[in-house]
């Protein structure tokens, strides 16, 4: 499988809450919900639908996981939806207890002992196991090279501050831009692939 991380993110590297004023205060965030105004419907939504459709599995940290699976069981009847609902789910958390875990089709994976057992799930036959947010996640991911695609949609727009996905571990590590497309709001969807060392 290939972990493929899809993430809205801001010109200064921000990733956190772009859903929602609730969805992340962490750190007295107050920019939740900041995407909206640069979601291009046509460019990102089809990015998305596109991803889902190579997805076997769909990959979550606990914040986003909840997030999640506060709000798309209620959607049944929306192809999107309905594909997301039906997916198998891995939720990363040592905290969340099995009544937590209602969303269909879902399996905890104890925080302890996390990345080797997404590593078995990567070394395993099938499609995409797919991300979004869980920015702590993916951090752990890409500092331990677990991540094969890294799809950044890039909002015009700094906010000064909040949470990123990138290691700040001083290890230099090369990607390759795969493809870009811009949409009618100044939001880019820019895929990348770590990059073959040499």
């Amino acid at each position: 499988m290939r972990i493929v991380v899809s993430e809205f993110i801001s010109l200064d590297g921000v990733v956190q809450a772009p859903g929602g004023p609730e969805e992340d205060t962490d750190g007295g965030f107050a920019h939740g919900g900041w995407s909206h105004p640069y979601f291009d419907p046509e460019v990102v939504g089809g990015a998305f639908a596109a991803g889902l459709e190579q997805a076997e599995a769909l990959l979550y940290g606990r914040r986003t996981y909840l997030t999640m699976a506060g709000a798309w069981p209620e959607r049944a009847g929306d192809p999107f939806a309905d594909r997301l609902n039906s997916l198998k789910k891995y939720v990363v958390s040592d905290t969340l207890g099995d009544d937590e875990l209602a969303w269909n089709n879902t399996e905890r994976i104890p925080g302890t002992g996390a990345l080797s057992r997404i590593r078995e799930l990567r070394e395993s036959e099938g499609g995409d196991l797919a991300m979004m947010g869980s920015p702590t996640l993916v951090r752990a991911l890409l500092g331990a090279g677990l991540v094969d695609e890294l799809q950044l949609i890039v909002m015009p727009v700094l906010l000064g501050g909040g949470k990123s996905i990138f290691p700040d571990d001083g290890v230099k590590r090369g990607f390759e831009l795969v493809s870009t497309v811009v949409g009618k709001t100044g939001v880019q969807v820019c895929v990348f692939r770590p990059a073959a060392e040499g």
